[in-house]
């Protein structure tokens, strides 16, 4: 199918989205979800059910997972002044240091200490802003376990209800891992322990890597010219074992499926002269067409945001045209979209 003429501007990433469409709540079984599988070669589509996705991979291929663990980032607090705020941790910056976004913050000014209502002899004081975010030193570093106790889970901005018990089960993967994100890698939510033994079965290796992935993930993108966008930053792992896999797998001629986006940006972050480099980072690799994706064959994902850096992505990955036509194909068919939605798997 012909693609688009480059340059691409943000506009021609918004496409028209029905709001009963977007997911208020997960489907009433994790592989219970549709899948939309997408051959990117010729625009072919099938609609099954996520639970079926076994029949759509081959003996052989490497399946790359992100097996971060969404912290209770979200967190109600009472200012000084004892005005109740709520605080989302949106990005780890050190061990007693913070990105947050708050919705008073044109209120809260640098001293302000915002102290969490579970526990006030904790407190978050603001140092500083950035844009969008408040800047805030804590009094105690803010470790995984402490924020059980003072946290709930910090459901997007798109879900519109508060986050009740289920969430604290259903907004993790099942092979979560590593503590750090503050919002899900949601192509994962899809996998049962029943499909991933399964797929082990076939003779599909699994591996792992490690995208903490940070509350810019729903960060706007507000330039016209795609050019002038910052990206937001995210700290990864790829770690030697799992990137000796990859390499010889696709030395061998095995497919790399990446599980996500986030495990895709892994991929490519870490990709050098037709290899994945283990290591330790941050990356605010932006992709969008006309990149050329090299570290995967195929990819697992959501449906995504109009006008997101995700869904630049995908269409970097499978082609503009192609992956617009499958998105309103999706609005047609009723496919639930966003992090509680249905998957799709473009192969």
């Amino acid at each position: 199918m012909p693609q688009k003429k480059t340059p691409y501007s943000l506009q021609d990433f918004i496409y028209d989205l029905p709001e009963e469409l977007v997911a208020q709540v997960p489907s009433p079984g994790r592989d219970s979800s549709r899948l939309f599988v997408l051959d990117r070669g010729s625009g072919k589509s099938t609609h099954t059910m996520f639970s079926s996705i076994p029949g759509y991979l081959r003996p052989g291929d490497i399946l790359v997972f992100n097996n971060a663990r969404v912290i209770n980032a979200r967190i109600f607090c009472r200012r000084e002044t004892g005005g109740r705020v709520e605080v989302v941790l949106a990005e780890n910056l050190g061990p007693l240091s913070w990105k947050i976004i708050c919705n008073r913050t044109a209120r809260i000014r640098s001293g302000d200490r915002l102290r969490p209502e579970q526990d006030p002899s904790i407190f978050l004081e603001v140092t500083g802003r950035e844009g969008e975010y408040l800047i805030v030193e804590t009094s105690v570093p803010l470790d995984p376990g402490l924020l059980e106790r003072i946290g709930v889970v910090p459901l997007p901005p798109y879900i519109r209800r508060e986050a009740d018990r289920a969430d604290s089960e259903r907004y993790q993967t099942v092979y979560a891992a590593k503590s750090g994100a503050v919002a899900a890698p949601t192509a994962g939510l899809h996998f049962t322990h029943g499909i991933l033994e399964s797929l082990k079965s076939m003779g599909i290796t699994m591996v792992f890597t490690t995208l903490f992935v940070s509350w810019g993930t729903f960060s706007p993108v507000r330039e016209n010219d795609l050019s002038l966008h910052k990206m937001h930053s995210e700290k990864y792992i790829l770690d030697p074992g799992s990137a000796a896999v990859i390499n010889s797998g696709r030395k061998s001629g095995r497919r790399i499926v990446a599980v996500g986006t986030t495990a895709l940006r892994v991929l490519e972050s870490t990709f050098r002269d037709g290899e994945n480099v283990p290591g330790e980072g941050a990356t605010d690799i932006f992709i969008y067409p006309p990149c050329q994706i090299k570290s995967a064959d195929a990819l697992l994902t959501n449906l995504h945001t109009p006008g997101s850096t995700l869904l630049m992505l995908v269409c970097a990955f499978a082609g503009y045209e192609t992956v617009m036509a499958a998105y309103g194909a999706a609005v047609r068919e009723g496919y639930r979209f966003f992090s509680y939605g249905d998957a799709m798997l473009i192969i």
